[in-house]
């Protein structure tokens, strides 16, 4: 008699049903792997990082600006480079909020002028962002591949306190600290926009000089704007120049004006010599003293009847200048 074989596994009961239940229980357990959610996630960043072509007509650029406008010829080289070569780094957008159908732009807006001119659909990536992810976005894509100048970072963190954005999504776009963003706020208040946009980025003009100038402005009166009217800045093609002639003629008027403030009081004298008031003038002030202890009854006179006297005296200077 032929010996079993007593190390030999025993036949499953049902075996044909185990193997009719294995594919049931493989696609239960199937999608919850490890390797499939890994693999999910890697198709859905795949999927987000993709690239869109989206015609330019379709993309809005609102939201707060990060540099200051470019020139012509920026954009003309730029759109040459692009038509020799291609758009080789896509800008980025996100869903317009309420303008369905259409993108705003978050950074690329050189590019986004040179594909205008071109008349090609933009290299976009599409990302959902809210505004403060959206600006992150924007300040830390400039700042790493941009580098824009003090000004510009300036002009942006104090659009960016206007429109309402907090401050530490401000310190974090701009990779700044608390006392660097007061500096730029300083600046930014002190020096009309206006004056800023004259003169351009200025990429070789570091804080200490913008400071400098917002110290004049804000300590000495000085009006930048009327400054800049009266210079010719057409001449100087570079940004770093045209601040370098404004900040000189600032600094000349600020020397004139010491000089002005140093010339000695006017002293306003009554028919018997007795000293009525002493007039100073300065580049912010005309000021007018009157002496308690020498006329204390016309100074107390004056201060119950100012009101009435200055109205009094503008419009007989009104009268004065107006045409016969």
């Amino acid at each position: 008699m032929a010996r079993r074989n007593l190390f030999q596994p025993p036949v499953p009961p049902d075996a044909a049903a185990e193997t009719k239940a294995a594919p049931a229980e493989a696609r239960s357990r199937f999608p919850n792997t490890g390797a499939m959610s890994g693999m999910k996630s890697t198709l859905k960043d795949l999927s987000s990082n993709a690239v869109r072509d989206i015609p330019v007509d379709q993309i809005v650029e609102d939201g707060p600006k990060d540099r200051l406008a470019f020139s012509d010829a920026d954009v003309a080289s730029l759109a040459e480079s692009i038509r020799q070569h291609g758009q080789q780094v896509p800008i980025m957008v996100r869903p317009a909020p309420n303008q369905p159908g259409l993108f705003q732009i978050i950074y690329g807006r050189r590019r986004l002028r040179a594909l205008r001119v071109l008349g090609i659909p933009a290299k976009a990536l599409v990302r959902s962002l809210s505004d403060a992810e959206a600006v992150l976005a924007q300040g830390q894509e400039n700042t790493e591949r941009l580098d824009p100048s003090f000004i510009e970072k300036a002009l942006f963190a104090a659009e960016l306190a206007d429109t309402g954005y907090e401050q530490p999504v401000i310190l974090d776009a701009l990779a700044i600290d608390k006392p660097m963003l007061s500096r730029m706020a300083k600046v930014a208040r002190a020096i009309p926009e206006q004056v800023i946009k004259c003169i351009g980025s200025a990429h070789g003009i570091g804080r200490r000089r913008w400071e400098d100038l917002a110290d004049q402005v804000r300590n000495d009166g000085i009006d930048l704007i009327a400054i800049v009217a009266a210079l010719d800045l057409e001449k100087f093609t570079q940004s770093d120049d045209r601040f370098s002639r404004i900040s000189t003629a600032a600094a000349q008027h600020r020397k004139g004006a010491q000089a002005q403030s140093r010339a000695p009081a006017l002293s306003v004298l009554a028919d018997d010599g007795t000293q009525l008031a002493e007039i100073k003038d300065s580049t912010r002030a005309l000021t007018v003293k009157l002496s308690k202890t020498q006329t204390p009854e016309f100074a107390r006179w004056m201060h119950e009847n100012a009101e009435t006297t200055l109205k009094r005296l503008y419009q007989a200077w009104q009268t004065g200048k107006e045409p016969d």
